[in-house]
């Protein structure tokens, strides 16, 4: 592991500074999305053209009564909604943002960030358990299901990503997409990540473990004021999460396409151009697929819970290891007959 220099420290802020507030932002450009899309006015009071709405969500949380059920375990009850938060903003810790911009280099940073991922299903499980209702405990139960079912796929995903580079550095994994991106290379295991990370999300046509229809609120049915402000915010976070991902192991991270075809027409490595090059790269891809969470859960509908799960176990492993398979002989074969 490389040390910690101020650069990593100026970069780790900023970053969980830009997550902290990605939520306020995404609740903002998710009502004007879904309103576009369902032809609505969407936000307009609070604020020239309803910019200040999160704001005022976010007082009416703050003013909310904190209501605890009587015969939960308030303790756990308090802690669940901090885990999810805490597990988004330790993501990033390992994400490079541009040639050089990240807070550590990890040599197994790939395992690190599949690691935390999964914890943050702890805080909806426990969250459930904790409210001492049927409904929170039949989400937090299809919530642990749900992320069990698509864990694995996604972690054959990452792995079918790690022969290209050849490491577990997400430094590696990005050089490794100088020239040609894994979407190009790896297109099945694209479509499973992607799928996978929408289902980790919790979000439409996921959302199984929240459906009013069914479960009243799912796990947060018993939570109120800033508990509940805190799990919505740790949606929105690991929307962007996602999106950051999804763009790292598959869109290149901050790398144009094939710009290793035309690298001596981009500024130095290390100059400040190159910095702001990077950067606006990367948050360019990270808002599009940011977007294109918002667009699916205002275009396609709830899936069942048995679809869900025949899709994760039957259609999605299967595919994710043969996919991998595959990979891996192909990639033997290049390296030691065609002198890739």
């Amino acid at each position: 592991m490389e040390p910690v220099t101020t650069t990593s420290y100026i970069v780790l802020g900023v970053a969980l500074f830009m997550l902290l507030n990605s939520a306020a932002i995404a609740v903002y450009a998710e009502r004007r999305v879904s309103a576009f899309i369902q032809n609505r006015h969407g936000p307009n009071r609070v604020g020239p053209a309803g910019l200040l709405q999160p704001i005022a969500d976010v007082v009416k949380l703050l003013l909310k009564e904190d209501v605890t059920p009587a015969k939960g375990f308030k303790t756990v009850h308090a802690i669940a909604p901090m885990i999810p938060v805490v597990t988004a903003l330790m993501t990033v810790a390992v994400i490079p943002f541009g040639d050089g911009l990240y807070a550590t280099d990890i040599n197994a940073a790939v395992l690190y960030l599949l690691a935390v991922n999964s914890l943050s299903v702890y805080g909806v499980t426990l969250g459930g358990w904790a409210s001492n209702s049927k409904y929170s405990l039949l989400g937090g139960l299809r919530a642990a299901a749900q992320m069990i079912s698509y864990e694995l796929p996604m972690g054959m995903a990452v792995a079918s990503c790690i022969l290209f580079a050849g490491s577990l550095s997400m430094i590696d994994v990005v050089e490794s997409q100088e020239i040609w991106w894994n979407i190009f290379r790896n297109p099945i295991g694209a479509v499973i990540f992607i799928v996978a990370a929408f289902a980790e999300a919790n979000r439409t046509p996921f959302d199984l473990v929240e459906a009013e229809q069914e479960l009243v609120g799912g796990f947060h049915t018993e939570y109120s004021g800033m508990k509940f402000g805190m799990f919505f915010l740790a949606e929105y976070m690991h929307v962007m999460i996602g999106s950051m991902l999804i763009t790292t192991f598959f869109f290149g991270g901050y790398h144009l396409p094939f710009a290793g075809y035309y690298e001596w027409l981009l500024p130095e490595a290390g100059s400040v151009g190159k910095m702001i090059l990077d950067v606006s790269v990367f948050t360019v891809k990270t808002l599009i697929w940011g977007f294109i969470y918002i667009w699916v859960r205002w275009t396609i509908p709830r899936f069942k819970y048995n679809q869900v799960m025949k899709l994760g176990w039957k259609r999605m492993l299967p595919i994710s290891i043969f996919n991998f398979l595959g990979l891996a002989v192909i990639i033997f074969f290049w390296q030691h007959y065609l002198g890739w």
